[in-house]
């Protein structure tokens, strides 16, 4: 079975189940049915046996022995088994049971039980002793079971062919219902194969009801909306990092060769001093491009946070903070995100930045030169260069803003850019809920 497709599996074990229940049924109505039939018979002959047998003993017997059922059979036998009386059904010569049989049974009167007779192959038979005129007399009484035998024969060819018919049927309704049910599973997988051999984005879809198969299609486009994510943001490190660490390892590669080639003009602390310089760029460069990289590939810590506090930790003293509030959020990317608002506003700020905090935000604020409504969405993208006043020479990696914009909203939020109070840039720290 294991070559076999789902539904097959499927269809096989719950018909083969079925059939299994159906068997048992069978055996149980059978059994059920011939137990109450062998019981009504036992009734039958044991009532007639005692009637016959206390009509005798009254000595009121009438000329024929009264009987009701059909093939009904009642005879009065002296000791030596000869017939003193006996129903129309029967011979008044010709004893139901032999001599030897019925001197047996009368030892163990009443009997009831199955034996053969003169009069059927098979019959249940009731025993009963008693006296007739001071003589010692048997009774015995006799239902054919040729009747019962017919019905349970004719009962289990009957279920010979409804079990198979019914098993049949419900095989072919089983196979149907599971092939509905699975069309959308087998779209699904269709889907996702493209999706495997393409190699690039896609989503699967996903079917109208709402129900687990749903509740799958939507997870699975989820996760293959982060994955995508995922592997975009890989392809955009791989691409930044290429970009833009061609200009300092260049830098050092100019610096050393120039060393090599003139060892007396470039002293070893001049060297030291111009690598130190790229080399520190490089680590802040590759620093930054990583986290951007692993933002939103692992879940967050959220847990609540005093913003304020946080924020003059994140300023140290190189900002005034002012204000209060508090907010669920992952107490590592909002410092993050801080400092990094802070240290911007700090390199583009004339002599001051002011932090407020309020509930669930945070606004920086500088004095600088700001900038303009245009440029306010492009400078959250990588190594975006403006005008003079705020290009990426002036200390940072070009990454701060795209960086702390990434973590705010794997937050649940958002950093804007507006007008500051104090004439420059106000970035102002968005967290949900």
């Amino acid at each position: 079975m294991r070559s076999w497709s789902l539904r097959a599996r499927l269809t096989f074990l719950t018909a083969a189940l079925l059939c299994v229940a159906l068997v048992v049924g069978a055996v149980a109505l059978t059994t059920v049915l011939s137990r109450s039939r062998m019981a009504a018979l036992d009734d039958v002959v044991s009532q007639r046996a005692a009637t016959v047998a206390s009509l005798a003993a009254d000595d009121r017997l009438p000329p024929a022995l009264p009987v009701e059922q059909p093939g009904e059979v009642v005879q009065l036998l002296d000791s030596s088994g000869r017939v003193l009386a006996s129903s129309p059904t029967a011979s008044r010569t010709l004893p139901v049971l032999p001599a030897a049989q019925v001197a047996d049974l009368r030892g163990r009167s009443p009997w009831v039980g199955t034996t053969a007779s003169a009069y059927d192959t098979q019959a249940r038979v009731a025993v009963r002793a008693t006296t007739l005129d001071g003589e010692p007399v048997t009774v015995v009484a006799t239902m054919p079971l040729g009747e019962v035998r017919s019905l349970l024969r004719a009962l289990s060819v009957a279920l010979l062919v409804v079990v198979p018919l019914l098993t049949a049927m419900l095989a072919l309704a089983i196979w149907y219902a599971l092939g509905k049910a699975l069309t959308p599973v087998e779209t699904l997988r269709r889907a996702a194969a493209q999706v495997a051999v393409t190699g690039g984005p896609g989503s699967l879809p996903v079917p109208d009801s709402d129900d687990e198969l749903g509740a799958l299609a939507r997870t699975l486009n989820e996760m293959l909306d982060r994955l995508e994510t995922a592997s975009a943001r890989q392809r955009t490190f791989v691409a930044d990092a290429a970009h833009e660490l061609r200009s300092p390892i260049a830098s050092l590669r100019a610096a050393v060769d120039v060393a090599a080639a003139h060892p007396d003009a470039y002293a070893a602390e001049e060297l030291a001093a111009d690598l130190d310089g790229d080399l520190r760029r490089m680590q802040a460069l590759v620093d930054d491009l990583l986290l951007l990289a692993r933002v939103g590939a692992a879940p967050r810590r959220r847990e609540p946070v005093d913003l304020a506090a946080l924020a003059a930790d994140a300023a140290a003293t190189r900002a005034s903070v002012v204000g209060s509030g508090s907010a669920v959020a992952d107490r590592d990317a909002v410092t993050r995100i801080v400092r990094n608002l802070v240290d911007n506003a700090e390199r583009h700020a004339t002599k001051r930045v002011l932090v407020t905090v309020e509930p669930g935000r945070v606004h920086v604020d500088d004095d600088g030169a700001g900038i303009p409504a245009a440029d306010r969405d492009r400078v959250f993208e990588r190594f975006v260069r403006l005008d003079d006043a705020r290009e990426r020479d002036v200390g940072g990696s070009g990454l701060g803003l795209a960086i702390a914009r990434e973590l705010a909203r794997d937050e649940g939020g958002d950093v804007v850019l507006g007008e500051s109070p104090l004439g420059g840039l106000r970035a102002t720290l968005v967290l949900g809920d």
